[in-house]
């Protein structure tokens, strides 16, 4: 495979590697900031984030992940992952080098285990999933109030990206996909009580406002830091990319989650 294929293959891999806390690829954030391909199966890629101090155990997942998505491509026989510019770097590229796994990299820094780090984030996706595409439901029903929701079910919803999106973070969170399935459901795929409905749909607004303003402010802060990454990322629905790449934002770090 010539090496200009290699690199679209390489890059459509990165695409399926999500950011946890952003629920984005790191394809569209801007974060991928090379892919280097070399003749025999060998590819370096080189990562970048907004801030020196981003969460080390999103930052370690992000770059873990990357690295797994590559591997398990047929055609790559050695694989690279860089993270540039990280208060971590060197000690998380030392961990991706030697295949050393997170608690093998951070040691005792490492309390809660990456598989439940990154459960959480996957809940809190398919909470802002499920709140697009209900919101989206009741905009298209005036008639529809929020109290009829604990009657929908999936079957009921359009075939939007929304709704789309919704089933993909089901599905990996093994809840159910069927079209007879509610809606509306807890983190174990459960029902809530009728009375309940309006503040879980608030709660779960909640969420969605949260993880789209952090992506926002975390889209921005990298186009402040590397101004040629406004070329890498793609618009968010509704969101254009400045063509100068400077968006100037204050933001609090992410919250370092162990």
């Amino acid at each position: 495979m010539p090496a200009a294929p290699r690199e679209r293959s390489a890059r459509a891999a990165l695409d399926t590697v999500l950011d946890p806390e952003l629920d984005e690829p790191i394809t569209d954030l801007g974060f991928v900031r090379s892919v280097t391909v070399t003749p025999g199966g060998g590819i370096t890629v080189r990562l970048r984030l907004p801030t020196s101090f981003c969460s080390p155990n999103f930052a370690y997942l992000m770059a873990s992940d990357a690295k797994d998505a590559l591997t398990a491509l047929p055609w790559t026989r050695r694989v690279v992952v860089l993270l540039d510019d990280h208060h971590d770097s060197e000690l998380i590229n030392r961990g991706l080098a030697a295949d050393a796994g997170y608690r093998g990299t951070f040691g005792a820094e490492a309390e809660k285990d990456l598989e439940a780090l990154r459960l959480t984030f996957r809940r809190k996706a398919h909470t802002a999933a499920m709140e697009r595409a209900l919101t989206g439901l009741l905009r298209a029903n005036p008639d529809l109030t929020e109290e009829d929701l604990h009657g929908v079910v999936l079957g009921d919803l359009p075939g939007t990206a929304a709704t789309h999106a919704l089933l993909r973070r089901r599905a990996a969170l093994g809840l159910g996909v069927a079209p007879t399935d509610p809606a509306l459901v807890d983190e174990d795929g459960r029902r809530f009580p009728p009375g309940e409905v309006p503040l879980r749909l608030r709660f779960a607004r909640a969420v969605r406002v949260s993880i789209d303003g952090n992506a926002h402010f975390c889209r921005g802060l990298l186009r402040t830091r590397y101004p040629e990454s406004a070329a890498d990322q793609s618009p968010r629905a509704g969101e254009p990319v400045p063509a100068g790449g400077l968006l100037p934002v204050t933001v609090a770090p992410k919250e370092t989650v162990q």
